[in-house]
């Protein structure tokens, strides 16, 4: 199976990165490199009665995200973000994106939730969003929708890669994209797992997460093109069966997902040189990831959260974070985890803390979630 995929090769060929720190994945990857944060104090009592920390784009980018998806009225918030999303990254997109040859999947946890309290109808329906957009974009093919609580978007990306391998489909546009809402986050606060400041993963004075708005959007292909910024190698999932919230204790779980994505894609923990964690800075998620990487024997790695930069955004994390896992093999550069300075975790993990040029050959990209989801998917250099 892992010989046949390396043969077939599934590129990165274009992505897109909306969030509070830019438009599309180089304004992001600037706001990275000059160590700026999406994530603000916000005191908005149409979302929560008490001030939280979160990263929202501002009305400025709502007011293009508007523009642009003008024609296109009939569109929700949640849907015309996604699609704004895929359009800017269609347009940077050099390869010739069949209809019949396209697949589109759509990675939330909450789609329209927002709208709860005004309608009680299908426009709830994450299928009903994925068709909105699909129509939108003019395409043919039976959107595909994964919600599978924060691996959502790992996992996307895993499922559109077995789509191309299988030979279903040349192309698939994968797209992660979720809203910020007072639903989202009053029931994280009944969590207690709010940060009341910015959120800092792996490090020892960590508080707990912070929230993000995003969509993102990577195009996979079995055609290279010219600028292709990354090859997905593999993917798994494993569950640890322990809690509908709480992580495993162990990490083994999560381990046992990093060993089959290695496994497949034919190579060694010491040859991953950079590690994209899920790190939601909560005691528990953090602590459970360290475990799963010393058992997986990647403690030498150099690792790193994003969440520092836009918060955790639920069903566009695993897209978002792989957006900038790709731009950084193809810039070669290290990403820093924003907000560590000391180790927090029972492993001794190599966190980085600045951007520098590295040789990045392959990336591990982790995720975890709710009832006890796993996912890793490897990418490497093209």
């Amino acid at each position: 199976m892992a010989e046949r995929l390396m043969k077939r090769g599934v590129y990165a060929v274009a992505t897109n990165v909306v969030s509070a720190m830019g438009m599309n994945t180089a304004a992001n990857w600037q706001a990275v490199a000059r160590g700026a944060s999406g994530v603000r104090r916000h005191e908005d009592a149409s979302l929560s009665n008490v001030p939280f920390m979160a990263s929202k784009p501002g009305a400025d980018q709502w007011q293009v995200i508007y523009e642009q998806t003008k024609r296109n009225e009939s569109l929700t918030p949640f849907e015309r973000l996604a699609f704004y999303s895929v359009k800017d990254a269609i347009g940077n997109c050099e390869i010739d994106l069949g209809v019949k040859e396209t697949a589109f999947i759509l990675s939330t946890t909450k789609g329209n939730i927002e709208l709860l309290d005004e309608v009680a109808d299908e426009k709830l329906l994450l299928v009903y969003s994925a068709n909105a957009v699909a129509k939108a974009l003019g395409l043919s093919t039976k959107p595909i929708v994964i919600s599978h609580a924060c691996v959502s978007g790992v996992i996307a990306l895993n499922y559109g890669l077995r789509l191309i391998d299988s030979g279903r489909y040349k192309n698939v546009i994968v797209t992660g994209c979720d809203r910020f809402s007072r639903f989202v986050l009053s029931g994280f606060q009944s969590f207690q797992a709010i940060s009341d400041e910015a959120c800092r993963p792996f490090d020892a004075d960590r508080k707990g997460i912070n929230l993000g708005e995003a969509a993102a959007t990577i195009i996979l292909s079995s055609q290279a093109g010219q600028m292709p910024t990354a090859r997905l190698l593999s993917g798994a999932t494993s569950n640890d069966a322990n809690h509908i919230s709480g992580p495993s204790r162990t990490g083994e779980e999560l381990a046992l997902a990093i060993g089959r994505a290695l496994n497949e894609a034919q190579v060694d923990a010491k040859d991953i040189d950079m590690v994209s964690a899920h790190g939601t800075a909560t005691l528990y998620n953090d602590e459970m990831e360290a475990k799963a990487f010393g058992i997986a024997g990647l403690t030498g790695s150099e690792v790193h959260s994003f969440k520092g930069y836009t918060g955790h955004t639920l069903g566009a994390a695993g897209v978002v974070e792989s957006a900038m896992v790709a731009e950084a093999i193809k810039r070669q550069m290290l990403i820093p985890s924003l907000g560590y300075s000391n180790n927090g975790v029972s492993q001794e993990l190599k966190v980085t803390q600045k951007m520098r040029t590295a040789e990045i050959n392959y990336v591990l990209k982790t995720a975890s979630g709710f009832g006890g989801c796993n996912a890793a998917i490897v990418w490497g250099r093209v």
